[in-house]
């Protein structure tokens, strides 16, 4: 009996520091990205889709209004009165196969109608690419294991995070400014890297031209490790 009880202990103990050590994170979403189908026994399914850096997934699920109203959700997303909240843990990065890091440590979401939550049900996570290999997967399972830890994030737990993050929601003008933002600097970094490129096939020009010198002191500590080998190279 002792054995029995000092393993529930345990067990309950490093359910509790786990749950301690997780910092969950918040970003909001409009309703507009938001499909929302025709309610069906008071519940309409809903899927939510976004592929800009750093986020690319699929979330779908079913979603009931509050009080079970099955017109109130078609009629605020025209009202521009519903919106998704995602449940994340920040530390939980991949890298897509475009360069770019993704998170995927989501576990969960809420869609709030008029800032009160609704009843959602049958959620799950779908990643995109270019950030959907197994080793993103494996790390989406992770969060999902470990963000059910946190017990009812929604329930007041959070509160004051989960407004801070709905005051400001990516919407679809924020989505094209982040792809032209990411364009922008994926077209400076190859800018960067041909200018880099020139620059070392001028300098092994260069290079070339001053190891034929006969005077040129191959063991010079002026010269580089690569222009003292060539140096000796010419005047072999």
């Amino acid at each position: 009996m002792k054995k029995i009880l000092t393993v529930i202990f345990l067990a309950c103990a490093f359910v509790f520091a786990q749950e301690g050590s997780i910092k969950p994170g918040f970003q909001a979403f409009a309703g507009a990205l938001i499909k929302l189908k025709k309610a069906e026994h008071g519940f309409h399914k809903f899927r939510l889709k976004v592929d800009v850096a750093p986020w690319a997934f699929v979330a779908e699920g079913e979603v009931q209004a509050p009080g079970g109203d099955s017109d109130v959700l078609i009629t605020a997303l025209f009202d521009r009165a519903l919106y998704a909240v995602l449940a994340y843990i920040p530390d939980k990065i991949a890298a897509g196969s475009d360069g770019e890091e993704y998170n995927v440590g989501f576990f969960d979401m809420m869609l709030y109608y008029d800032e009160e939550p609704t009843r959602i049900r049958n959620l799950s996570f779908k990643l995109l690419p270019p950030a959907n290999d197994s080793w993103a997967q494996s790390i989406l399972d992770d969060a999902l294991q470990s963000g059910s830890l946190l017990g009812k994030i929604w329930s007041g737990k959070y509160e004051r995070e989960i407004t801070k993050a709905s005051a400001v929601p990516i919407d679809k003008s924020k989505l094209v400014s982040m792809q032209q933002k990411r364009a922008e600097e994926r077209a400076n970094k190859r800018a960067r890297e041909a200018a880099e490129r020139s620059n070392r096939r001028n300098s092994d020009k260069v290079l070339f031209k001053s190891t034929r010198n006969d005077d040129l002191d191959c063991n010079s500590r002026k010269l580089t490790i690569k222009q003292r080998r060539l140096c000796k190279m010419n005047k072999k």
